[in-house]
């Protein structure tokens, strides 16, 4: 599917949202936790966690820095955000 031009400009234009996400999971993973026990730490629901995983990859939403914040920290992790 990478060989379609078409894909493959689909695919790139999503390359920050993937990255996003990529390092929400890795994030959770290192961390041990599940969405529940992560949603436990923010003060909010599994669900909620859910929605913000799944956001990224969808574009459907972009959440805040300060919904990152508290994904970071519930996670053992600080937000850092960089321009290149």
């Amino acid at each position: 599917m990478m060989q379609d031009p078409a894909f493959r400009a689909a695919y790139d234009a999503l390359e920050e949202e993937f990255s996003a996400l990529e390092a929400l999971l890795t994030a959770r993973k290192e961390a041990g936790l599940t969405q529940a026990q992560v949603a436990e730490r923010m003060g909010t629901t599994t669900s909620a966690v859910s929605r913000l995983e799944s956001s990224l990859a969808s574009e459907k939403h972009s959440p805040s820095l300060s919904t990152l914040r508290k994904y970071a920290a519930a996670c053992g992790k600080s937000l850092r955000i960089s321009l290149v």
